[in-house]
């Protein structure tokens, strides 16, 4: 009841903290892309995120253990359950979707994401196969400004910004009818991020609780658990602007969040725990970019999603789970 309650903080915070990114980003005026690979990216990447930070805080092995498996779990679920997700939206609707099946995408944005991704999540799953701690140490400032200087690209090329009645409503707002004022924006970000930390806190303490009482190692369950119920934010909102023709957003959301999960959380890891990644860490490492590389093709190459594409998404992640649940 306890992991199911910290799920629900994480999982509520994160939807009024998207909602009010996606105005705030409005009235800071970027573009569409930046708004989808940047901040709505960021803001539902922050489950999982927080979910490590808290676990290394705890300071005990278990935990860390926790941290490493949401770390590199994250980008697993991203690039196999939610690109899925996309595809199976995309063709589901594709009779109520103005392109159809096809998937209106700037193309460029698509390559620097997944090449982004690919490039820093293969370097830092070689950093977990015994790299000595001075490497690692000097890698995660490296990891930092490379994020830093993949957000200054797309901000400078964002795109056309999103009118505010294309946006939904305010989740804080009391008047619908009206555009919500920088406070009510402000307020409602406060509150989801409240929200998302002390959800984590509880989903720390009862994934190692539980780990314990079934005797299952805690990465286990860090690897497939917390990341399959943290990357709903980005699973739902890219499903519902897939469904909308809203392709831009959609897409970015979820390439986006990879970036970021290769860098921020990686660089964390990398100088706060041991990150000694075991063969199912490495497996599911592995396995996303497998499903990066699927996604490059039907994105990048022919613009359009596949039952094919889906199935390759769908047998990476139940092969996966699968090997865990049998091995461990």
């Amino acid at each position: 009841m306890l992991l199911a309650a910290g799920f629900a903080a994480v999982l509520g915070g994160a939807l009024l903290f998207t909602n009010a990114v996606e105005w705030a980003g409005t009235r800071l005026g970027l573009g569409i892309g930046a708004v989808g690979t940047v901040l709505a990216a960021v803001s539902t990447a922050l489950p999982e995120s927080v979910i490590p930070v808290v676990a290394i805080l705890r300071g005990d092995p278990d935990a860390d253990e926790v941290a490493v498996g949401a770390i590199v779990g994250a980008p697993f679920m991203l690039a196999t359950v939610a690109m899925a997700l996309m595809g199976i939206a995309a063709l589901g609707f594709s009779r109520r979707r103005p392109q159809g099946a096809r998937l209106r995408l700037h193309r460029g944005t698509v390559r620097r994401d997944l090449v982004f991704f690919f490039v820093l999540f293969a370097a830092v799953l070689l950093l977990g196969l015994g790299t000595p701690e001075a490497v690692r140490y000097a890698a995660a400032p490296l990891l930092l400004l490379a994020y830093g200087g993949y957000v200054a690209l797309t901000v400078r090329q964002g795109g056309p910004t999103q009118p505010d009645d294309e946006l939904p409503d305010l989740i804080a707002d009391p008047t619908k009818d009206d555009p919500p004022a920088s406070a009510a924006i402000a307020l409602q970000f406060a509150l989801g991020l409240a929200l998302i930390i002390a959800g984590a806190h509880f989903i720390v303490d009862e994934l190692i609780t539980i780990a314990e009482s079934l005797d299952v190692s805690p990465l286990v369950l860090a690897l497939i658990v917390a990341p399959l119920a943290t990357e709903l934010p980005e699973k739902a909102n890219s499903f519902l602007w897939i469904r909308e023709g809203k392709d831009s957003l959609a897409v970015g959301n979820v390439s986006g969040a990879m970036v970021f999960q290769s860098t921020v959380p990686v660089a964390i890891g990398v100088a706060f725990t041991s990150w000694e990644l075991d063969r199912f860490a490495l497996l599911a490492g592995v396995c996303a970019l497998a499903g990066a590389a699927t996604a490059y093709w039907a994105l990048q190459v022919r613009a359009r999603f596949s039952l094919g594409d889906v199935a390759v998404w769908a047998v990476l992640f139940a092969a996966f789970v699968a090997t865990v649940l049998v091995a461990s």
